[in-house]
């Protein structure tokens, strides 16, 4: 091979592992591909009432905590807290861990102890921010700590709430962004290589009425709304707008914001953001508009706690309709018309399970796993609630609250220390 076409193989290499491609065999960070909880697997095995899907196995060694996973080239990424400390944890597609990389000496000490992550895959490199509060930059193949940022000491970030830091963090192009929750710093872009700071989100000096200052529990997901790239988060004073150039807070939505704590993901599509809290709070649809040098955020419909709100368990958009569990510490089955307003159906059926049910798509149906365990396989259409199948797996402890990544045909379902992988072909 000549020295030419090697050093272009060369570059090709490190282009695609600086901006991958997803295929459909990857879901590399929270809530899949696009941050959205849609899986574009088809195919599946949904008659789970007449045949429980089959389990593949079970791996150990997860550690505690309510952590979700990634998956990509045959490797599978979360975080728990291990008797070394608050861990990363890679495991094989055949369920054996690979390496353990603690991140403290001892696991961080808050309420409902253990890890909330899920690590973002980034080429060779994993991100993650530990309950702790703080980032870090490791190496894919071994766990190697390149770079670490404490929220607390670098920019005097804060939670809104006790619960630990339970953000995953956002790759975007050359950065990777996080909620460290300071005033100052509400939100950071760093370079992704070194850590170091491309910019700090300051957030407006405003007498909010509802909600605590400090981070959420939420992620940041990428909108281009009103033709502005902007990072929307659900912070302790609810949604906000930056934008992407120079870390400027361009909205606050406020009236979301509950002061317990402010927990699911929003949901971008164009023009429009969806968000919703729990604690006796409601839903919001807002619409993005350019505004002099930026972008306002404008109410288009407030739906009250009975109407619509979603605790932690997530929520995701099919075809112009948002499909959730609905009420605080409960899953009833929703389904939303987004710019509507309006419930297709649900909000009063009880779901199989209990309390609050962690939401994903696949193959036009809605999982949801519910707290107590069960997981419920629903049609993903906005006619009517239609209950296709159920089951519960071999194995539940506490809380299910790690949401169900659906990829390459296996479902995982992580729970405390272990890690459940079924086949749905």
């Amino acid at each position: 091979m000549s020295r030419r076409i090697s050093l272009a193989l060369s570059l090709l290499l490190l282009a695609s592992m600086a901006s991958p491609l997803w295929s459909g065999d990857s879901w590399p960070q929270w809530r899949g591909p696009n941050r959205n909880g849609l899986s574009d697997e088809t195919g599946l095995k949904w008659n789970w009432s007449e045949s429980a899907p089959k389990l593949l196995w079970m791996a150990e060694g997860m550690g505690a905590g309510y952590s979700g996973v990634s998956v990509d080239g045959g490797m599978i990424y979360t975080t728990g807290n291990t008797d070394a400390g608050q861990s990363v944890i890679a495991i094989s597609d055949a369920g054996k861990v690979v390496w353990t990389q603690p991140l403290t000496d001892s696991a961080p000490k808050h309420s409902y102890e253990g890890a909330r992550c899920t690590p973002s895959i980034d080429g060779e490199r994993l991100y993650v921010v530990g309950s702790h509060g703080a980032i870090y930059c490791l190496n894919r193949g071994d766990g190697a700590i390149r770079w670490q940022k404490d929220f607390g000491a670098t920019w005097g970030g804060r939670m809104m709430s006790g619960w630990g830091f339970s953000e995953s963090p956002l790759v975007d192009g050359d950065r990777v962004l996080c909620t460290p929750g300071g005033r100052d710093a509400m939100i950071v872009a760093l370079n992704k290589e070194t850590g170091d700071e491309v910019w700090a989100a300051k957030m407006p000096n405003e007498n909010f009425s509802a909600g605590k200052d400090g981070a959420g529990y939420s992620s940041i997901v990428v909108s281009n709304g009103a033709g502005v790239k902007q990072y929307v988060q659900v912070t302790g004073r609810g949604a906000a707008g930056v934008r992407a150039s120079d870390g400027k807070v361009m909205w606050v939505y406020n009236r979301v914001a509950n002061r317990t704590a402010n927990i699911p993901t929003a949901i971008v599509d164009g023009d429009y953001v969806f968000c919703s809290t729990g604690y006796g709070t409601g839903s919001a649809l807002l619409k993005l508009v350019a505004k002099d040098d930026g972008v306002v955020a404008e109410e288009q419909y407030f739906l009250g706690k009975n109407e619509f709100q979603n605790h932690h368990g997530g929520m995701v958009l099919v075809d112009g309709h948002i499909y959730a569990g609905h009420g605080h510490n409960n899953g009833f089955p929703i389904c939303v018309n987004m710019l509507k307003g309006t419930v297709a159906w649900g909000g009063d059926v009880r779901g199989v399970g209990g309390g609050s049910a962690a939401a994903t798509v696949a193959d036009g149906h809605l999982v949801l796993r519910y707290q107590t365990g069960e997981l419920a396989a629903i049609k993903a259409a906005a006619d009517s609630y239609q209950l296709v199948g159920t089951f519960k797996p071999v194995f539940q402890q506490g809380r299910s609250w790690a949401h169900p990544v659906i990829v390459s045909g296996r479902m995982y379902l992580r729970e405390q220390d272990k890690l459940m992988c079924y086949e749905l072909k």
